[in-house]
């Protein structure tokens, strides 16, 4: 039996998992649909799975689902416009040349969202978890180099770039939702941390819908009629991004951001791996360098406070 304390460590790697596949999907849709038609699919055809986990969550342990106050929907709605926004940058970014460069800055997210935890909920740094963010980030740049040949004299050097300010743009965004889903959960007061993450779920995915199913709406209405032909691709991504933000809800409302974010870079390992497997490469040795510091950012991340 896991203690309460550590559940999400596993609730991480899950959800990390089911991001790993919902990628996949999302990537294959992206032809048809283009990025924003593939990013709406996540949130559309993702609720009705989200709204199916927070009946399950009641029915099974047997919560009572919350009554949503100010401080909730306010923090919940933060948390969902931080994250569209955070992806528009990233498409932003993968319209420019050096889309590589972009996506190493991004990664920056691990570290500033423990800077906006500490400022937003009053979460603490530890010097561990100094550590673990610090080989967690810079085993991601080594494993996915900004320039192969010259990976860190490129990263010194890009930070005028408008591909890195896109990118570092996107990682506070994406920081920034995350503390807005903790502070959601938090703001529930009482309610069982099971039922305050599914019903946060369902409420930010309710709203990412409307947001920016309204934007296609009007301005590039035939991505939706798109989206509703490609349902059955989009109810894997659906069901797989369900899976994962039900994951990443639940773990944020137990643990600090930092921590679960940190633990969430696992999902590159994952992510590598379906690759290595599916294509039979081998790996770099900067690669092996690379995932050897990320996987000691884990296990500093899950050991110690």
């Amino acid at each position: 039996m896991i203690p309460p304390e550590h559940l999400w460590i596993p609730v991480t790697l899950f959800a990390a998992f089911a991001q790993t596949i919902r990628n996949a999907a999302q990537r294959h849709l992206t032809a048809s649909l283009g990025t924003l038609g593939a990013t709406l699919v996540r949130f559309l055809y993702g609720l009705p799975f989200a709204f199916m986990w927070l009946l399950t969550v009641q029915w099974i342990w047997g919560f009572a689902v919350p009554d949503p106050n100010l401080p909730f929907l306010g923090w919940i709605l933060f948390g969902a416009v931080a994250q569209i926004a955070a992806t528009a940058l990233m498409l932003r970014v993968m319209d420019e040349r050096n889309f590589a460069l972009g996506l190493g800055y991004a990664k920056s997210e691990v570290m500033q969202v423990a800077v906006f935890g500490l400022v937003f909920l009053g979460d603490p740094i530890t010097p561990l978890m100094i550590v673990a963010i610090l080989f967690g980030t810079l085993g991601v740049l080594i494993i996915a180099p900004i320039d192969r040949s010259h990976p860190f004299r490129a990263f010194v050097q890009g930070w005028t770039s408008r591909v890195a300010f896109l990118g570092l743009a996107s990682g506070a965004l994406f920081g920034l939702a995350a503390v807005g889903y903790r502070g959601g959960a938090r703001a529930l007061g009482d309610t069982p941390l099971v039922m305050a993450a599914a019903f946060g779920l369902v409420i930010a995915q309710a709203a990412q819908t409307v947001l920016l199913g309204g934007w296609l709406l009007a301005r590039e209405p035939g991505v939706i009629a798109s989206v509703g032909r490609a349902w059955r691709t989009s109810m894997l991504a659906g069901f797989m991004g369900a899976a994962a933000s039900a994951g990443w809800f639940t773990a944020m409302a137990i643990e600090s951001v930092a921590r679960v974010r940190t633990l969430a870079l696992a999902e590159l390992l994952f992510a590598y791996f379906v690759s290595r497997r599916v294509f039979q490469e081998r790996l770099t040795r900067n690669e092996l360098v690379g995932m050897g510091l990320l996987g000691i950012g884990l296990v500093a991340i899950t050991v110690g406070r």
